[in-house]
């Protein structure tokens, strides 16, 4: 089972950092590879590029919750979160097929 972690590629694992401007202030977000993807895929099925994404969830969960904490953790679970939606949405699909 483990091989499926440790195999897997060094750069998705690998930290980038990206600048940005929040609210007009100049930010630099640091995410692993793999995240930056995620927030890629997620902002081209919005219509949006990845620092719209970012900056709306950042607008938004400051909007809701009056403060953010740890912003990069904050994206981290938003992916995971996704990804999670993602995977639900496609179990759905063949269930919906079999019922209809």
């Amino acid at each position: 089972m483990c091989e499926l972690y440790v195999k897997a590629d060094p750069i998705l694992y690998e930290s980038r950092s990206r600048s940005l401007r929040i609210r007009g202030v100049v930010t630099t977000l640091r995410l692993e590879n793999q995240f930056w993807d995620i927030l890629r895929e997620i902002a081209e099925v919005d219509g949006m590029t990845t620092n719209q994404l970012i900056t709306k969830l950042y607008d938004e969960v400051m909007d809701y919750r009056g403060e953010v904490v740890n912003f990069a953790s904050f994206l981290r679970v938003s992916c995971t979160r996704y990804l999670a939606q993602r995977r639900a949405t496609l179990h759905e699909v063949p269930k919906a097929r079999m019922q209809g």
